[in-house]
């Protein structure tokens, strides 16, 4: 029997990179093992994650799968919906697009420019059990969690909030001052986190300016994580520490985060990329590269 191909995307927001399949015709399903050999920067394809675009059991209009690196499968990634919502504009001609997925249904509208969109990525959740955590804490602005010495702690007291995957952010003076390739995984295997964590390093460095850098969840160290500058955003903004409207500097770029007012969503607003086109045997993993992707924006395009 000849082996099946199938065609893929490279695509990126700020540098949180995917490769996305079209399973709205065929269905595709790979296993663990599969996604974690086409994952490998140093001989797959190399992604944060593995984007299976489907179709809506809700009539909206797509489903997104979506699975980390490590071939877990997760409920939320807001650089990915940004990216499939692009690709469903431009394939029907609308300004907005719902998208169904596992943490419910998200809207993406087109941004004020070139390859930019706007995410609502719903309300967020403080309650323990939403998070989930695995005690009570009746105040998760600031939960009862250190890492090192019980006297002279590494990171401590972190604040912890639900968009989609939960997150812990802890407030610091210098994201670049702490091993977060380190502490990362102890801290997202953490006994408090029954499903795991996405841990971020966030300092307020001017008036609502944060920059962060994550250890996302399954995947590790990150250029960006949509969902994390949501997180900090809105932690931030909950904890008097900002306003409402703020700008998450990730190391992949910004990200405009609006914590609305009027119902509590959280909208997030960046650019998007489509690196190359690909196809992959799907019996032996063997990919090529088959177009090339965007051509560069012109210097100082916006968000």
């Amino acid at each position: 029997m000849a082996s099946e191909t199938r065609p893929f995307l490279k695509m990126n927001g700020l540098g949180n990179d995917f490769v996305v399949w079209d399973a709205r015709s065929e269905p595709l399903r790979l296993g663990t093992d599969a996604i974690a050999r086409l994952g490998d920067r140093e001989t797959g394809i190399g992604f944060d994650q593995m984007i299976t675009v489907e179709r809506s059991s809700l009539g909206v209009d797509a489903f997104m799968r979506i699975h980390n690196r490590d071939g877990g499968e997760v409920s939320a990634c807001g650089n990915a919906t940004r990216c499939i919502g692009r690709l469903l504009m431009e394939e029907t001609g609308k300004d907005v697009v719902t998208i169904e997925t596992r943490a419910g249904l998200l809207r993406a509208a087109s941004g004020n420019a070139p390859r930019s969109l706007t995410v609502d990525m719903g309300t967020p959740r403080f309650d323990w059990e939403a998070i989930p955590l695995a005690e009570e804490f009746a105040d998760t602005r600031a939960i009862e969690l250190q890492i090192g010495p019980i006297d002279d702690p590494i990171l401590h007291t972190p604040a912890v909030v639900n968009v989609g995957n939960p997150h812990a952010i802890f407030w610091v003076d210098d994201v670049e001052a702490y091993d977060l390739a380190r502490v990362g995984p102890l801290l997202e295997h953490h006994p408090i986190f029954p499903e795991g964590a996405n841990i971020s390093l966030a300092h307020i460095f001017d008036e609502d300016q944060i920059r962060v850098k994550v250890w996302e969840r399954g995947v590790g160290l990150t250029l960006a994580c949509g969902t994390a500058a949501c997180a900090v955003g809105v932690a931030a903004a909950r904890d008097g520490r900002t306003g409402r409207k703020t700008t998450v500097h990730l190391p992949g770029g910004p990200l405009g985060i609006e914590w609305r007012e009027s119902d509590g969503h959280v909208l997030m607003t960046g650019l998007t990329e489509i690196e190359f086109e690909g196809e992959v045997d799907l019996e032996t993993l063997a990919w090529r590269r088959t177009e090339d992707g965007d051509a560069p924006l012109e210097a100082g395009a916006a968000q």
